[in-house]
């Protein structure tokens, strides 16, 4: 599979990784190159951990590769990064557990500790080995809770109700749709799909009761859900994109409509439309806004159907930047938060980056 790589060394480290970058362009993939220009010139290893690093942490690359004397430096250097999950390999056992079990995306090697054939076994195991998930996606989503409550000011998931949806196929419809060139029809069916894979764990938590029922074998106790009532409340004119989905796993909820927009000077929300069930008080509320940026409109769309008597609100999200989690963590403390994705952060126009563009056009084909 085609990759774009960033790799990079210090001038202990450039022998192997000019082997490196040989046999990655020889097997077809894109390869940014940073550090050391020859062996016999110092370089000091901090500097191409940084570049590297940064290439991953961004998301501008797939994949990074870092090479100096002993690896040890270069791996304390890149893992200072969020988003970085760098792992020093000696052998190829290692790379394949590093990639296995613990999702890492950036591989270390000691250009004076491991022979080219070592190194050779390592990149053919670490580049063709998937993350195995499991028991594992748990250990791992644990590193990313603290990582974004050092990096982003945001607590664990148990303490500030953010949770990231990182199962497999969720992320990697998430990657489609993020691509420019996916084609409206692509984009809206995708939506659809990610918010109905991301029901399940948004329900996780509804209450279950037994009822009995007639097998073709016999009489049998079995769970249902307890009678609880669902309402989905989607925010024009993104938000609409998602209802499809997840009402065909909860066909009876209700669905209301609120209409906001962001003042583009302002960057404040501003209400045109509100239709909601009547009984909001009896039900649990998916709240759907598939862009939380500032937090603005989400925020202001949960203060609305709260005015109306909601009690219990979810907030369900296809991209969420750390802003908007914050302000709607400050102002709504007791709503939940499911995204897809947190994102690097908001760029100078309220937009999410790496982000997707306004999903808003992208759904509906408008500029």
């Amino acid at each position: 599979m085609y990759m774009k790589i960033s790799i990079g060394s210090d001038h202990a480290g450039y022998t192997l990784r000019e082997r490196v970058k040989s046999w990655l362009m020889e097997r077809g993939h894109d390869v940014i190159c940073h550090g050391a220009e020859h062996e016999s010139v110092s370089y000091d290893y901090p500097k191409a951990a940084f570049h590297v690093a940064l290439d991953v942490s961004e998301k501008n690359v797939d994949r990074g590769v870092l090479v100096c004397g002993s690896g040890i430096g270069m791996s304390i250097a890149a893992n200072k990064f969020p988003g970085v999950y760098a792992a020093l390999c000696r052998t190829a056992e290692d790379a394949e557990l590093s990639r296995r079990h613990n999702n890492a995306n950036l591989l270390v090697l000691g250009g004076r500790t491991s022979s080219w054939e070592e190194t050779e076994q390592m990149l053919q195991v670490w580049f063709e080995t998937s993350f195995e998930g499991g028991r594992h996606s748990r250990r791992v989503h644990l590193i990313k809770e603290e990582e974004s409550r050092r990096f982003y000011g945001i607590s664990s998931p148990e303490v500030s109700g953010c949770h990231v949806i990182d199962h497999p196929l969720v992320q990697h419809k998430v990657g489609i749709i993020r691509d420019v060139n996916t084609t409206v029809k692509e984009f809206r069916e995708l939506v659809q799909e990610i918010a109905g894979l991301m029901v399940y764990e948004v329900t996780r938590n509804l209450l279950l009761g037994e009822t009995e029922v007639q097998t073709p074998l016999e009489r049998a106790r079995v769970k249902t859900i307890a009678g609880k009532k669902l309402a989905i409340v989607p925010v024009l004119r993104a938000g609409l994109g998602m209802v499809d989905g997840i009402l065909r796993l909860v066909p009876n909820a209700k669905v209301g409509h609120i209409g906001l927009y962001r003042d583009p000077e302002t960057l404040e929300p501003v209400e045109y439309y509100c239709k909601l069930p009547g009984d909001l008080g009896e039900r649990d509320i998916f709240l759907i806004d598939p862009m939380l940026a500032t937090g603005g409109s989400a925020s202001a769309a949960i203060d609305l159907i709260k005015e109306k008597g909601a009690r219990n609100i979810t907030l369900v999200c296809l991209i969420a930047a750390p802003e908007g989690v914050a302000k709607v963590r400050e102002r709504h403390g007791d709503v939940p938060i499911f995204t897809a994705s947190l994102d690097r952060c908001l760029n100078d126009h309220g937009y999410i980056m790496p982000g997707l563009g306004d999903a808003g056009d992208r759904l509906f084909g408008t500029k």
